[in-house]
């Protein structure tokens, strides 16, 4: 390892799911300040085009691509596109999320149930796995899994999300035991609450916030984007180079609150 550069990510082919606003957004920025080329995905390319356009006004380099994860043809062009463009990827950050029922457990639909296990369940598998296909010819990559805190600690009103969350911490490490030997590394990040519009049922409502959410969070605050991506940039760099199957909160203390 560069001792001096320990974060650098010069010549990688690096893909972030959701990354067309908040924490996606956040890391695909990371990730390119830090020497990726980084690929843009999400259901939007016009969203996806304004994020490359940032990075390229900073420096970085970018391409975006659209992709709905919840669709599995779109997952498969996706992968048949990055074969035949860049012929590698070495990181993959699976990001893009669904949680589209706030409310009680008893009352989740089947619409809401299917379309959250979908994306957070199905989307994030096959992702990981045509992405590992493509790393274990190569001997080598990193996918990082964004989870959450509430698969470990259901929220409250938000039971399928959190379920299907807690599947992506077991998914990690059953890739990561089985992918170890072909040189893939993969860990899951479980962000806190953060300030993003994703997460504004609960940011915004201000009784909410006060009176259940930041009593239990040690630091008293809620975090911001790029404080997750800056813990993606360590697993996905060489200064993560013996780290798989960890789940790492970023959750401001709250797990242990």
């Amino acid at each position: 390892m560069d001792y001096r550069h320990p974060f650098d990510l010069s010549g990688k082919i690096a893909l972030v799911t959701g990354a067309s606003r908040g924490i996606g957004e956040s890391i695909a920025r990371m990730l390119a300040a830090h020497g990726a080329f980084v690929l843009v995905s999400s259901r939007k390319l016009e969203a996806c085009e304004a994020v490359v356009r940032k990075i390229e006004a900073a420096g970085g380099k970018a391409q975006a691509i659209a992709c709905h994860i919840g669709e599995m043809d779109q997952i498969q062009t996706l992968f048949q596109t990055i074969r035949e463009t860049y012929g590698r990827l070495d990181i993959l950050v699976n990001n893009a999320a669904a949680n589209p029922y706030f409310g009680s457990i008893l009352d989740t639909d089947l619409g809401a149930f299917q379309k959250t296990v979908d994306v957070n369940i199905r989307g994030y598998f096959f992702a990981s796995a045509e992405a590992g296909k493509i790393m274990r010819v190569q001997g080598s990559g990193a996918i990082v899994n964004v989870a959450s805190v509430n698969g470990k600690i259901p929220g409250p009103m938000q039971g399928i999300y959190s379920i299907t969350k807690a599947a992506i911490l077991s998914m990690t490490q059953a890739f990561a035991r089985e992918c170890a030997p072909f040189g893939i590394r993969v860990n899951a990040l479980l962000p806190g609450a953060t300030d993003t519009k994703f997460a504004a049922a609960l940011i915004q409502n201000e009784a909410l916030l006060n009176a259940q959410l930041l009593p239990h969070i040690p630091m008293q605050r809620v975090a911001q984007p790029d404080e997750m991506a800056a813990a993606v940039l360590y697993l996905v760099s060489p200064a993560a180079s013996y780290t798989t199957g960890a789940l790492l909160p970023v959750d401001g203390g709250y797990l242990i609150g």
